[in-house]
């Protein structure tokens, strides 16, 4: 039985695309097997957000080599719809798959095994109006199941690659959304998390016109469904009927993850961010009124070019008061391609070091005092891992809470918080 080994880069998308994969390979015939051993095929899914993302790429297929000398390598994900031949330079490298075609994959690496050279499988991704429906044929091995419904973005904020890399907008139609939920119950999961490129735009491209909030309804309709979640929103695109649901549904987690990326109207407006820190701030309180208790996460990029040490300071205060249970903090990333990168006022590294230091810390001491409140109150806690005896997991707040208490991985335990622990609580188990 011929043998296949994947490694993933990025987010939560790509994790979901490459578990999709997985099931077509085991589909075929193949054995997967972790990263490093002995493998046939290694199918690596790269990341091009950020220049890191690339360079681990990179680095990854080098590895890949060195572990498996005779392998197919087959590189995908955006590094290799942005920049086929860069990929196709590597030692190793035989297949370069773009955003697109992994329906195709498995006929594509046999191919590229018969055939010398490098195969290339990358269209214009610009010109793709599909949402290219992948079937879940195995359930992936993990506690918590992601499930991707829309693809693609046409924000074009002036940093991001990533509309280049994954095209217009396309939505997985309504049934195929309940089909694939499905699957996922029926294979035990208590946790659905939706995820797309620019997932509150679910649906505007399709005929009926579906939104985010129906997808969810019809997730929520399956029985044996104990908890869903969703992914990174837009905060403009939160409507009334989401509202509605999030505050009615007791299986709707209470957490929403809303990009701010910047607290200077300056930075938002260079940004070509579609609000300002007034009307994000306004919003904010009207999701805490209309779904009390809930978390809100958020990202935010420090050192954008033209960020003054005035403006940063606006910004540090500006997250510092809107109470995030979590604040995920980037450097700025120049992506060749994108506005931001010829943009005046590109600032140094060891810049964006200490800013990326100072947000952290700001963002810590507010999201600690959002914990410290809730010591002493009971969630129900998703566990996942289990290391040394103490096992870790997500409330439906998105709070990992620490336990060395018998539960078991992939069910939901009623917790006590009995005190802060790390990034968390630490649990007890309640009687």
């Amino acid at each position: 039985m011929p043998r296949v080994s994947f490694m993933t880069l990025g987010c939560k998308v790509n994790q979901f695309e490459t578990e999709t994969m997985e099931g077509l390979f085991r589909r075929a015939g193949y054995e997967t097997v972790p990263f490093g051993e002995a493998a046939d095929v290694c199918v690596i899914n790269t990341c091009s957000v950020t220049a890191l993302g690339e360079k681990k790429s990179r680095q990854i297929v080098r590895r890949a080599k060195r572990l498996n000398d005779r392998a197919v390598i087959a590189v995908t994900g955006c590094y290799a719809q942005l920049s086929p031949q860069e990929l196709a330079s590597l030692d190793g490298v035989r297949l370069v798959v773009g955003t697109k075609d992994r329906a195709r994959i498995v006929e594509l690496v046999e191919q590229a095994a018969r055939e010398d050279g490098v195969l290339f499988d990358v269209g214009d991704i610009m010109q793709t109006d599909a949402f290219e429906d992948i079937p879940l044929y195995e359930a992936p091995a993990r506690t918590r199941a992601f499930l991707k419904i829309q693809e693609g973005c046409e924000n074009f904020c002036s940093f991001c690659i990533i509309p280049y890399a994954r095209g217009p907008l396309r939505s997985r139609p309504l049934a195929s959304v309940r089909r694939e939920a499905e699957k996922l119950v029926r294979a035990g999961f208590k946790e659905i998390v939706l995820t797309g490129i620019h997932l509150g735009a679910y649906g505007r491209d399709l005929a009926e016109k579906p939104t985010l909030a129906d997808a969810s309804r019809e997730i929520l309709s399956l029985s044996g469904l104990a908890r869903l979640r969703l992914g990174s929103l837009e905060s403009v695109e939160l409507s009334d009927d989401l509202f509605t649901l999030l505050r009615d549904e007791p299986r709707f987690a209470k957490h929403l993850h809303l990009p701010l990326q910047a607290g200077s109207d300056t930075i938002l407006h260079a940004m070509n961010r579609h609000y300002d820190t007034e009307a994000f701030a306004r919003l904010l309180e009207n999701v805490r009124e209309a779904v009390p208790n809930i978390s809100i996460t958020t990202d935010v990029i420090v050192g954008f070019p033209g960020e003054t040490d005035a403006l940063f300071e606006e910004s540090l205060a500006f997250v510092a008061q809107m109470g995030f249970a979590k604040v995920h903090v980037f450097p700025y990333s120049r992506r060749e391609g994108t506005p931001a990168a010829r943009m005046a006022g590109q600032l140094p590294m060891a810049v964006k070091k200490e800013r990326v230091r100072r947000m952290e810390e700001a963002a810590e001491r507010a999201a600690r005092t959002l914990r410290e409140n809730l010591v002493g109150k009971t969630e129900d806690v998703l566990f996942e891992t289990k290391t040394d005896g103490v096992s870790d997991g997500l409330t439906e707040h998105y709070m990992r809470v620490y336990t060395d208490a018998p539960v078991p991985l992939g069910e939901i335990a009623t917790m006590r918080l009995s005190r802060l622990c790390q990034d968390g609580f630490w649990g007890e188990m309640c009687k």
